[in-house]
Order: structure tokens, then C-alpha cells, then sequence
């Protein structure tokens, strides 16, 4: 666990990876304050990702149903399942935003504007002393997502919010043509070459083979087909994508990663039983990528759980809504792996869906002062 904000002179194998990244943010203008930061680092660290399976999941869909999910399975397997957690049917929206504040927060579907409770993004900046370029979220749901990065509080707000990656994400937009111009995809000209000696060289790192392939590996990973996803669940993919290219490059303290395109069980219950695959597989790529880590290995953990769930039937359109009241609506399934957590264990016991908030501020030494919810202690390592 981080126990100082005081900056730490990096290795140069670091360095370059934060630099390649601030020189990238500086000349799209995108988070110049998060790219700054991107050069502290701590003698340890803890990290945590935290995915909100969101769009409305049922349990009968995952752990009823393991085919469908590898990756949760295998995740439980070797941490906690939590197959009775409760949530409140408060809309997407809000009941997304009470994982991320630890109360229940009641907003319209089509309300655009940040909740009044710190989340805990912002908890883990004001409070842990966390750096800007330390918590980041990644959303698949457009600009209303957005709003779960930070709340209107006052001693909190904005300027202690998460960094937001959207569906693209900076490193698949805004980035693109920076990125067709530096990378490896074609040959460079003389002005390319020069650019990139010039950046090797800020970096201490000169006609370093070393540099180049770490370098060539950063722009790669950025590149790498995000865009190009499609068909069910595309965004949420994207989402978690993006998630895992920032993470293991990166290797922030602390990356939310909200979902959304299960909703599309309204209406085609086989297409939200295909989202609900194809977010498992999304998933087991980032758990993958974490694990082929070694430091990312040792240091995170990971927790999964819906928003809430669906109905217990089906409805005339032979899809599945969410307004019954029934627990296959108001009981969905979280999953807690990786160091932070116990082993091998199922509770019997229900949990609930804002106990989430201060479990992950525990972890990082703080609290959630104005969260409802508390310390899951029990699935605590």
C-alpha cells in the first residue's frame, strides 16, 4: 500500500512508458494534469479494478448458467462468491451510481447530472492522497456514465474525480491519427524518426533497442483492434478494452469499469444471453493481461457484480425486464478475486450492493465517510 505522496525517481524502463504517454496527452491537449502525475509511483502498491456488470444481469444468466461464464467461474473459484447480493431497483443509472457511493441513489433513467454523494474515486483521491493519474473509470454507456466519475459534493466534487475513458477512449480516438503517425504500422519518414529520437532522447534513452521495443509495445497496445470491435455488447467490450489497455500500461491504483449493453434483454433475450458471453471473454482478456504481469499479478485484485438483475419471467417480446420485485431481480451475484480477497469461500450470507464503496476504501487505507453501506470484512483477506 502507498504510504507517501512524495514523488519517486522512476527506473528508466518506467519512465518511458510515462513518457510516452505525457508526450501523447500534451500534443492532443487531453488530461494534462493526469499525464503530469503519471510520474509518481510508491515503493508498493495495491491495486483494485472494480466492474460493474451493469445493463441488468441476472444470476440465472451467470453463475446459473456457468457456460456462459469461464472467467466469473474461474474468478470465484479462486476468491469469494457472494451469490446474495442485494441492490435496490433504482434504474440503471442510479443503482450503477450506488456501487461507486456506497448509498442507494435514487435518479431518472434520462437524468444527466452528477449525484450529490462523493464517490469513491473521489474518497480515494481527497482522502488516500491518491494521484490524478491513479483512478481512472472506463464506461461503455455514453455521456451519463461520465457523471459516476466525481459528485457535486462540496467538499469533494470534480477536482478529486476519476479520469474518464468513454467506449473509444482517449487512446482510440482522440489518439488515432497521433498514433497512425508514431507507430510501427508503416514505415516512418526522416520527420517521424526524428520526432521519435527526439523523445528517446528527453527520456535519457538514446539508440536504446530496449526503449524502442517497450516503446513499440505502447503504441501497439493502443492500436490494438479496439476500434474495430462490433455486434453484441460492442461498447461494453470497448469499455473493457480500453480498461485493459490503460491498466496494464499504466498500472493505476484503481480502474472502474461500468458496462451496459445487457439491457438489450428488453427486448432479444438471446442477444442479452450473447453480451453476457462476450463481456466473460472480455473479461478473461483483462484478467489475463493482469496475470501475465508479474507486479500487476502480485498487487491486484478484482471485483464483478450487475447492478441488479431481471425478472423472473419472460415478457411478451420474449425478453426480459426488470420491475417484478422478484429476487431474480433484487439478488445478483458479486465476485471477489485476486490478494485482497480470501480463497475458495461462498458466503451464505447476504451482502449488499453499497457495501462495495467502503470495502474497496479499506483497502486502500481510508474510509467512506457518507456511504450507507459497510466493510465487508469477510471477504477480506
Amino acid at each position: 500500500m502507498e504510504t507517501s505522496s512524495q514523488p519517486k525517481r522512476l527506473g528508466r524502463r518506467a519512465l518511458l512508458k510515462a513518457g510516452v504517454a505525457a508526450s501523447a496527452l500534451a500534443a492532443t491537449g487531453v488530461l494534462p494534469s493526469a499525464a503530469a502525475s503519471l510520474f509518481q509511483a510508491g515503493d508498493e502498491k495495491r491495486r483494485v479494478i472494480l466492474v460493474a456488470f451493469a445493463g441488468g444481469v441476472r444470476s440465472r444468466e451467470t453463475f446459473g448458467s456457468p457456460a456462459n461464464i469461464p472467467t466469473l467461474r474461474g474468478l470465484a473459484d479462486g476468491g469469494v462468491l457472494a451469490p446474495r447480493t442485494r441492490t435496490a431497483n433504482l434504474g440503471h443509472y442510479g443503482t450503477a451510481l450506488s456501487i461507486f457511493t456506497g448509498v442507494s441513489e435514487a435518479r431518472g433513467i434520462r437524468e444527466n447530472g452528477r449525484g450529490p454523494d462523493p464517490t469513491l474515486f473521489e474518497y480515494l483521491r481527497r482522502d488516500a492522497g491518491m494521484a490524478a493519474s491513479d483512478v481512472w473509470i472506463s464506461t461503455s454507456g455514453g455521456a451519463q456514465q461520465t457523471n459516476y466519475s466525481a459528485s457535486s459534493h462540496a467538499k469533494y466534487g470534480q477536482k478529486f474525480g476519476a479520469n474518464v475513458l468513454d467506449g473509444d477512449g482517449i487512446f482510440n480516438r482522440e489518439f488515432k491519427a497521433l498514433l497512425a503517425s508514431y507507430g510501427e504500422v508503416r514505415p516512418r519518414d526522416a520527420g517521424e524518426a526524428e520526432g521519435l529520437d527526439a523523445m528517446r532522447k528527453a527520456l535519457g534513452e538514446t539508440g536504446s533497442e530496449q526503449a524502442a521495443r517497450v516503446e513499440k509495445y505502447i503504441l501497439d497496445e493502443l492500436t490494438r483492434g479496439t476500434t474495430d470491435i462490433s455486434g453484441p455488447g460492442a461498447s461494453d467490450q470497448k469499455a473493457i478494452r480500453v480498461g485493459r489497455n490503460l491498466f496494464t500500461i499504466f498500472k493505476p491504483s484503481f480502474l472502474g469499469i461500468v458496462l451496459q449493453n445487457a439491457d438489450i434483454a428488453h427486448g432479444d433475450y438471446n442477444g442479452y444471453v450473447e453480451v453476457v458471453r462476450r463481456n466473460d471473454a472480455a473479461l478473461g482478456e483483462l484478467w489475463a493481461a493482469v496475470q501475465a504481469d508479474a507486479e500487476l499479478a502480485a498487487t491486484t485484485s478484482i471485483i464483478v457484480l450487475p447492478e441488479f438483475g431481471r425478472d423472473r419471467d419472460l415478457n411478451s417480446r420474449r425478453g426480459l425486464d426488470h420491475g417484478d420485485g422478484s429476487d431474480d431481480l433484487r439478488l445478483v451475484t458479486t465476485t471477489f478475486a485476486g490478494p485482497a480477497f480470501k480463497r475458495g469461500v461462498e458466503l451464505d450470507s447476504e451482502i449488499d450492493a453499497i457495501d462495495i464503496c467502503p470495502t474497496v476504501t479499506s483497502l486502500f487505507g481510508t474510509s467512506a465517510p457518507f456511504a450507507r453501506g459497510k466493510r465487508l470484512s469477510k471477504v477480506l483477506a
